[in-house]
């Protein structure tokens, strides 16, 4: 996989298509990535001592990773990426 935490990508498939955001965590085995800002869920959390109403958090979930592309700034598209082979 090419993609690696801190590079920037756009969704192109699924319903966040169009977002774009940074890589925050890559699961190479299971070839999923987790991005900023796209494919939020709900998460419930039980009440506690210090918490005693609980809680309701927006949290990123995985997105397979072929559905996001790179990301150019300076073009404002997604674009493909070689890998440079070692000789």
């Amino acid at each position: 996989m090419k993609i690696r935490k801190g590079d920037t990508v756009i969704v192109i498939a699924g319903n966040d298509r169009g977002q774009t955001g940074t890589v925050q965590e890559v699961m190479h085995a299971k070839g999923r990535v987790v991005v900023e800002g796209v494919n939020l869920r709900w998460r419930h959390r039980k009440p506690t001592q210090q918490n005693p109403q609980g809680e309701r958090i927006q949290t990123e979930s995985a997105i397979n990773a072929s559905n996001v592309m790179f990301y150019d700034e300076k073009a404002k598209k997604g674009v493909r990426k070689r890998v440079a082979k070692e000789s």
